[in-house]
């Protein structure tokens, strides 16, 4: 931005508007964020269905193993990577669309694959969804959100993501039969599971897939988004929704204050310096909320709660209690995030999730298993849930200006699913040479430098409009 522009911009600031439709705005919101659901239930079913779909397609090996478990990340790199220029193309609505649509194509060619081969190909186009879906999602909902409840709004996503990890297990639950503990993996291969019960699972998500089109098609699109394509007449009409008149004019006006005479949304835009600070936070950011460790829990439950002791019938009801705890403490960020900010959360959950580790990892060391480990498994979940898990896609939501947000939270987006994959893609490899106590204390002491980096880089964001934290950063 130049000179010139950006004292436009500072004369152009003005106090945010206190009063909104909290009905329309909570309602749009909610809608946007069933893209979180999907992709909550669809990354975590498979953590369920994987002991039965391995054995219908004869896994064994943990190179395969992580393959299977970490191919939609492929997808989701792709779907992450496609939502920055298609969205600051076309906009946030069509693509939230898109990605509904997807959704519900790859939950029912999944559940009907025969082969490895078509299995992989459909997590992919799974993880492509997914992918759309957490770029579009919070970046959408925090463009249409007054500042003083944006933190709270764009958490309600991660909110419904950790709804639909809870769905995913307790559908997994409902759906599997009982298998005896002695059950051998021929009998698990001919049970009902293993031939027809993992294929619900996936089957399912198309239900709530064609009921996020559909809810999708009413929700207005982004006034931000409408300012930067020259369409600010229709951008005032949306915000005229959300504010009252005088205080729709004003939020158009700031935005507008920081889109005069600024470059086009390409690639180029990026290289700005102070766009570059604000891209090296947000991508390390993401990808320290993924190699914080927490995925693991979700996606190789079976394994972590197989290696403490816990039998397949008692592993499935451990996932159940894990997404419980997951939803009840996300529920405690909804209600301090905008009160608390950001900063605090964010050194609180990466030193508790350093320690806990830290003892989880001892815990596998000196052979205490069963209650021991899902306990602390389940202050991990709820630390995690209460500050990494909201915090970092909400800041990320926040720090980028307007006219590179789409491109620049993909960018950061895209960084998150690589981590994500190193993260899944490793487990197994880790876990077999370290054991799981010297990988949970790599988790341990990368936790640990995220805190110290949190504390020396993380601004704090709350209360403030998007042109003010553009204007701060």
């Amino acid at each position: 931005m130049s000179h010139a522009t950006a004292a436009h911009a500072q004369e152009s600031t003005v106090s945010a508007p206190t009063t909104y439709n909290k009905t329309y705005v909570w309602m749009i919101s909610t809608v946007a964020a069933l893209g979180g659901l999907l992709f909550g239930y669809d990354f975590v079913v498979i953590g369920g269905a994987k002991p039965f779909y391995e054995r219908f397609f004869a896994i064994t090996d943990p190179t395969t193993q992580g393959w299977a478990m970490s191919c939609a990340l492929i997808g989701c790199l792709f779907g992450a990577i496609l939502a920055g220029s298609a969205s600051d193309r076309w906009g946030r609505k069509k693509l939230l669309i898109l990605s509904a649509f997807l959704f519900a194509l790859s939950s029912l060619y999944t559940g009907l694959a025969q082969s490895f081969t078509a299995f992989i190909v459909w997590r992919m186009v799974g993880g492509l969804a997914i992918g759309l879906a957490s770029n579009l999602s919070p970046m959408y909902i925090a463009e249409i959100s007054p500042a003083a409840v944006r933190g709270r709004l764009v958490a309600l996503n991660q909110f419904t993501v950790v709804i639909g990890i809870l769905l995913a297990q307790v559908v997994n639950l409902l759906i599997a039969e009982p298998v005896a503990a002695d059950a051998t993996a021929e009998q698990i291969l001919n049970s009902w599971n293993g031939q027809t019960g993992w294929r619900w699972m996936f089957g399912v998500t198309a239900i709530p897939s064609a009921l996020f089109f559909l809810a999708a098609l009413m929700i207005p699109e982004s006034p931000r988004w409408l300012v930067k394509s020259g369409r600010s007449k229709e951008a005032l009409g949306t915000l005229e929704k959300i504010y009252d008149k005088n205080g729709a004019s004003a939020v158009l006006t700031e935005i507008q204050s920081t889109l005069n005479n600024s470059e086009k949304t390409t690639w180029s835009a990026l290289r700005n310096a102070k766009v570059m600070i604000a891209l090296g936070l947000g991508v390390t950011l993401a990808v320290f909320q993924q190699w914080s460790g927490i995925n693991v829990i979700f996606t190789y439950a079976d394994e972590i709660f197989r290696n403490a002791g816990y039998t397949v019938d008692g592993m499935l009801f451990n996932i159940v209690i894990t997404g419980a705890v997951n939803v009840i403490f996300t529920i405690v960020s909804l209600a301090v995030i905008d009160r608390w900010g950001r900063r605090p959360l964010m050194l609180f959950g990466s030193i508790s999730l350093a320690i806990v580790y830290a003892l989880l990892g001892a815990c596998y060391a000196l052979d205490l298993r069963g209650v021991w480990v899902l306990s602390l498994v389940l202050i991990a979940i709820a630390c995690f849930a209460v500050s990494l898990g909201p915090v970092v896609w909400v800041v990320i939501s926040e720090i980028f200006p307007n006219r590179v947000r789409g491109l620049a939270t993909s960018i950061a987006v895209s960084a998150l699913w690589i981590a994500c994959f190193v993260l899944t893609y490793t487990f197994p490899l880790l876990n077999q040479s370290l054991g799981a106590a010297g990988t949970f204390w790599i988790y341990a002491a990368i936790c640990a430098a995220g805190t110290a980096y949190c504390y020396f880089k993380l601004p704090e964001t709350k209360g403030k409009t998007l042109e003010q934290i553009e204007r701060d950063l």
